[in-house]
């Protein structure tokens, strides 16, 4: 099982990601797309990584905006997969602005 990232570690990581912050419990970012169909396609697209990664964000939509929230709750906190995935939802977002 993966280890719940200290909180100087993850300080440290989030710097290297695009918007998201967070605690040693679980980390956040929005994202605010031209469409709702945008919206819609990133989802799906971040569903598909999740799927390959094996490990599932929580998704908040609203119309055109998103919030992804991640956490290894089988580890009970951040991990060095919600690192992955965040890396992974920060590509498809930049794809997709």
């Amino acid at each position: 099982m993966a280890e719940v990232l200290g909180a100087e570690e993850l300080r440290t990581a989030l710097a290297e990601l695009d918007g998201w912050a967070g605690d040693p419990s679980a980390i956040s970012r929005g994202a605010e797309l031209a469409s709702f169909p945008g919206a819609i396609a990133v989802v799906d697209r971040v569903a598909e990584v999740a799927e390959e990664l094996d490990h599932h964000p929580d998704i908040d939509i609203r119309w055109r905006r998103l919030r992804f929230t991640l956490s290894t709750h089988s580890a009970g906190g951040v991990t060095v997969k919600d690192l992955e995935l965040a890396r992974r939802i920060d590509a498809i977002v930049k794809d997709a602005a």
